[in-house]
């Protein structure tokens, strides 16, 4: 029997697309296309981000956070354009176990604050997957009324592997956000952990959220996160539940006695409130308001940002140093061998690192 020819057609082909409408003049639609694919110039950022367009603030901050060479040049040149329309905000760091409600309170607190007429920028970072390496990035979501308020701007951003990588990101973003005139910053973290010492080194005021009630009065004592904290603000205190949260605030005003005092001769003070309720809320403020006036007084609200950006020198220089000595092409020809000789116990570790560190 004879085979019959068949004809195999590959599904994937590129396919013209939509045809534009008549109403539409071909002239338009060579524009609308052109525009697709043409990337703004570092001068039109810039001069988008300081006319307040949150359009180019969020291309910018995605240049930020963009592992491509190419990318990180531009991003820096955008960043120290920027730089002289910045430093003119109160940055505040704010932190809590996971369900202490820090999305809440950050949309309360946030809301307050646009009632005042001060613009908000909150970034938000969110864990990574160890496996998939994904994030929700669900903090839009979260914050649904501050999210639809147009003096408010909120940019989740995944941790990745590396929190302090991650940090950096977040501190150079920071800055942007500034430009863009933003005057009070919100930085979310994970939760505790790691990444309250990153994001401590980059803020004015270190906020932590507490629950009462949940058996961590004490255990969050011990902690080094409340050596940290300029303020503990206790969440959920409405209903039931107000007489614990006036106990909790009763034991961490004792423990922060038992603290020596903070160069920046702040005594940390213990608060209340229900974000839920939005009850408490402008006391919080308040106190920042005080906190800030106090350390401007006595200079060490500038001394301390100093003092931040050194550390960020010398941080960015370790991470290049350990960048470009793993993308070293000899790092990368030895690295392999030398770990099979020290599973073959040949060498040591020690003697291993120092050969290739000398290389």
């Amino acid at each position: 029997m004879a085979k019959k020819d068949q004809t195999y057609k590959s599904a994937l082909n590129e396919q013209d697309g939509v045809t534009p409408p008549e109403s539409l003049s071909p002239d338009s639609a060579k524009t609308i296309k052109a525009n697709r694919k043409k990337q703004p110039s570092i001068e039109d950022l810039v001069s988008g981000i300081t006319s307040g367009d949150i359009s180019a603030l969020s291309r910018a901050i995605t240049m930020v956070e963009s592992t491509n060479l190419t990318h990180t040049k531009k991003a820096n040149d955008i960043i120290t354009a920027c730089l002289p329309y910045a430093n003119k905000s109160i940055r505040i760091g704010i932190t809590g176990v996971p369900g202490v409600g820090k999305s809440t309170f950050i949309e309360a607190f946030g809301k307050h604050l646009t009632s005042l007429g001060k613009k908000v920028a909150v970034l938000a970072v969110d864990p990574s997957s160890s496996l998939s390496k994904g994030s929700i990035l669900g903090d839009k979501t979260r914050m649904e009324d501050l999210v639809k308020d147009k003096n408010a701007f909120i940019r989740p951003s995944a941790s990745g592997d590396s929190l302090g990588g991650v940090a950096r990101k977040t501190r150079e973003t920071i800055i942007l956000c500034e430009a863009a005139s933003f005057d009070t910053i919100i930085i979310e973290t994970v939760g505790v952990g790691q990444s309250e010492t990153a994001v401590h080194s980059m803020v004015d005021f270190f906020l932590l959220l507490k629950l009462a009630g949940a058996g961590d009065e004490l255990q969050g004592i011990k902690r080094g996160i409340i050596e940290m904290a300029d303020a503990i603000v206790i969440n959920k205190a409405d209903g039931d539940n107000i007489k614990a949260a006036q106990s909790a605030k009763l034991e961490f005003n004792r423990a922060l006695h038992l603290y020596p005092e903070k160069d920046s001769k702040w005594s940390p003070r213990v608060s209340l409130c229900s974000a839920l309720k939005q009850e408490g809320i402008s006391e919080v403020w308040e106190m920042i308001k005080d906190y800030e006036s106090t350390t401007k007084a006595n200079h060490y609200f500038e001394t301390n940002r100093n003092n931040q950006n050194k550390f960020w020198l010398l941080q960015t220089i370790e991470e290049r140093l350990k960048s470009n000595f793993y993308n070293s092409a000899k790092v990368k020809d030895e690295l392999k061998s030398q770990i099979d000789l020290v599973e073959a116990g040949k060498t040591t570790p020690f003697a291993a690192a120092e050969y290739l560190l000398s290389l």
